[in-house]
């Protein structure tokens, strides 16, 4: 197989190299199709539950997706297309180093910092963006933290531009928010739902005693204050992460250097705190990406242990997801990163080092089954 790559709009395609053999085996595959579907494009090795058996189901490992040909259909015909062409889900525009993730209403947002894109899949509609490469003031540069609104605004956090970019749900550019003044390295963010109130985590280094989180409106673009220097008391931090506004209207951060997850009120009083270092489940050794639910429960990416881990939003451990592997497959990583719930409840988490996302489904949830298929008025609204 060669791969050709284009270098300028970064589009990968797989071109078959055919040989007589190989057009021979290929009929032959196609013949036997229309018997029976016993080729491993159509095989279905049932699902794979989280937690194993004999537990009760909680969610079904669904799919992987590799880039924006995941967005198109995978009928019969499409398959045959495949076996004929030697095309796959890797078509289009492949991730390279996909950092976070947001999903609102079935479009999936994928920050990328080697692309310096945000891509956009819509599994609703089966259609793909390609956000912040249009040659204007909207470009990006080094996309990290991404968070979207009740409606479906995009922010995205550019650690290079040290702004957070902001887009409509289609990917046009509206406005920026300067950080330069009062951050050094952003990169995680949050929104709340009705997108005045942004929070955006500053990660610091190793010379720098700003590490913690700053508040700003989007209304005025104007910042508002920053909460926590460098430490390791409550309301301190040591190389935050990532953030999530909670259904509880609280800020859940992932405080790395402190193995913790932090708990503030949105002004950013300190609450409490839960986690420590270790290699147990329930512990942290380089927790990233977090990520709340409709239920309250937090969702932390785990680096080192090369899972998530499910919390209640008093850090109760209810489940771990996903083992630590130089091989790819689902639910195997060696490089986790970004994680986001959407309103079914749908997991999706990035690996950096097999270029990829992860969808889990609860088990409640039927296969490619979305409430917002069936009603769009019963989703709840983010907490504002």
């Amino acid at each position: 197989m060669v791969h050709i790559m284009n270098h300028h709009n970064f589009e990968a395609r797989s071109i078959p190299l055919f040989v007589p053999g190989q057009i021979i085996f290929t009929l032959l595959t196609l013949l036997f199709l229309g018997g029976c579907t016993s080729s491993p494009e159509l095989k279905d090795i049932g699902p794979i539950a989280f937690p194993n058996p004999p537990d009760a189901p909680r969610f079904y490992y669904e799919r992987t997706v590799y880039g924006t040909g995941a967005v198109k259909s995978s009928s019969k015909s499409d398959l045959l297309r495949k076996l004929l062409t030697g095309s796959s889900e890797r078509e289009g525009y492949a991730f390279a180093k996909p950092f976070d993730v947001a999903v609102h209403r079935g479009r999936v947002f994928v920050s990328d910092t080697v692309q310096r894109v945000v891509y956009g899949l819509d599994f609703v509609t089966g259609n793909s963006l390609i956000i912040g490469d249009n040659g204007d003031e909207g470009d990006l540069f080094k996309p990290l933290g991404l968070a979207t609104d009740d409606q479906g605004t995009l922010f995205v956090c550019d650690i290079q531009l040290k702004k957070v970019m902001v887009y409509d749900r289609d990917g046009n550019w509206l406005y920026s928010i300067d950080l330069d003044d009062n951050m050094s390295r952003p990169s995680g963010i949050d929104i709340s739902g009705d997108g005045r109130r942004l929070y955006v985590v500053d990660i610091g280094g190793v010379e720098s005693t700003q590490h913690g989180i700053a508040i700003y409106d989007t209304l005025t673009r104007t910042h508002i204050r920053n909460i926590g220097i460098r430490g390791t008391a409550t309301g301190e931090f040591n190389l935050p992460r990532d953030v999530s506004l909670g259904r509880d209207g609280y800020l859940y951060i992932t405080d790395s250097g402190n193995f913790r997850i932090q708990v503030l009120d949105q002004e950013g009083n300190p609450l409490h705190t839960w986690g420590s270092p270790g290699r147990h489940l329930g512990q942290f050794t380089r927790p990233k990406g977090i990520a709340s639910d409709n239920e309250g429960n937090l969702y932390v990416v785990d680096a080192a242990f090369g899972n998530f881990q499910l919390f209640s939003s008093q850090g109760e451990l209810l489940l771990h997801i996903g083992t630590r592997s130089e091989i790819a497959g689902p639910a195997k990583y060696m490089l986790p990163a970004g994680i986001d719930v959407d309103e079914d409840g749908r997991i999706y988490v990035l690996d950096q080092f097999f270029r990829k996302m992860d969808v889990f489904r609860p088990a409640s949830l039927k296969e490619r089954e979305r409430t917002s298929d069936i009603d769009t008025t019963r989703l709840p609204s983010k907490t504002r």
